[in-house]
């Protein structure tokens, strides 16, 4: 029942008992003794409803903001975690061997890693991302019993994109899983400028179905420039370095939105 509906009742009631009262003088003082409680009950009902309405919401105040401190505590906890077990290593770039090649543009925010150089008349470029430097083989751990050679067929795997191109546009693209002791060619495929009708070009067969001497020569063709599992252990190292970088800061940024 409303309140207005309340108050409509009391209102009809006391109009009733005053009609009464011009009859019986005893039936006016009775009834205006039913209206007053009437209406005094109608006005707690109102303050009583109010209360209950003010103490629901400071509830749900008080419920976001332990949530919130909560939330933001853990926070701390696993960053104080992250900057004591994964902490960045600012000089990672001081382990970079010899003859790398390639200028590093790592850009905060972003998951990959690119490496560009020069070559000749060609451009090549190198994606890298660093959430996924690591691949163990798990087959060939599981046939080993001892543990110490489980832990040696665990291979540092890091897949790349390689671009290569001149200046017209059209790139050679490599799908390459560079491991520390060889390059694996996965893909390959002959890549035209945006908006070039293209749709239906011819990709080529898989790159294991080709001639073995084809093969061959394309992976001359990339370690020439600068593709070689010799800088495997480095780029495995800086791209894992960046991952924890980025980690840190995500969890930076969230607690600072959290604490607004």
């Amino acid at each position: 029942m409303s309140l207005s509906t309340v108050f409509r009742r009391a209102s009809s009631t006391v109009a009733t008992l005053a009609f009464r009262a011009v009859r019986s003088p005893v039936s006016l003082r009775t009834g205006a003794v039913s209206a007053e409680r009437l209406i005094l009950g109608s006005q707690q009902l109102s303050r009583g409803s109010i209360i209950s309405f003010s103490r629901f919401s400071s509830e749900s105040v008080v419920t976001k903001k332990t949530a919130d401190e909560n939330l933001v505590s853990v926070l701390e906890s696993e960053i104080e975690c992250a900057v004591n077990e994964e902490a960045p290593d600012e000089n990672v770039l001081e382990d970079k061997p010899e003859g790398f090649p390639f200028e590093i543009i790592d850009t905060p925010g972003e998951r990959t890693v690119l490496l560009q150089r020069k070559f000749e008349d060609e451009t090549i470029q190198v994606e890298v991302d660093s959430s996924a430097p690591y691949d163990d083989d798990e087959e060939e751990a599981e046939q080993n019993d001892d543990e110490e050679e489980q832990e040696n067929s665990v291979k540092i795997r890091i897949p790349m994109v390689v671009s290569v191109s001149k200046g017209d546009g059209v790139c050679l693209e490599f799908g390459v899983s560079a491991y520390a002791d060889e390059i694996v060619i996965d893909s390959l495929s002959i890549k035209h400028p945006e908006g070039s009708d293209n749709e239906l070009a011819y990709e080529g067969p898989d790159f294991d179905d080709l001639d073995e001497n084809l093969q061959k020569a394309f992976h001359r063709f990339l370690e020439i420039r600068g593709i070689k599992p010799s800088f495997t252990d480095f780029l495995a190292d800086y791209v894992a370095n960046k991952d924890s970088r980025e980690y840190l800061q995500w969890l930076k940024d969230l607690k600072s939105f959290v604490e607004k």
